[in-house]
């Protein structure tokens, strides 16, 4: 089944508007994982100190950390797909648009 002109646009549009709304989740999740090291960064500087003090080894659970950085990454590949998506959309319908 070929998609028209109508179709195609209709994509680019609906995938422009989720790159947008991708970009402001972006910045969220940007700004969680910084919060989030930065505060495991304290967290770790404070437990090492205590655990040096007991003379015993040094290993943290970071999870909530771990988690943030996973989830911002995991939202930037996904921009990158819709990028993909689009670029691929707008070859598309210049193509159509030549026939």
């Amino acid at each position: 089944m070929a998609l028209d002109m109508h179709d195609i646009g209709k994509a680019i549009f609906e995938t422009s508007q989720q790159i947008q709304r991708g970009v402001k989740s972006l910045y969220g999740h940007a700004k969680t994982y910084a919060e989030a090291e930065q505060e495991y960064r304290l967290a770790l500087a404070r437990e090492i100190v205590r655990l040096r003090d007991e003379k015993m080894p040094v290993s943290l659970i970071k999870y909530k950390r771990d988690l943030a950085e996973v989830t911002y990454k995991t939202a930037k590949d996904m921009l990158q797909a819709l990028q993909s998506q689009l670029s691929g959309l707008q070859t598309l319908y210049k193509r159509q648009d030549e026939i």
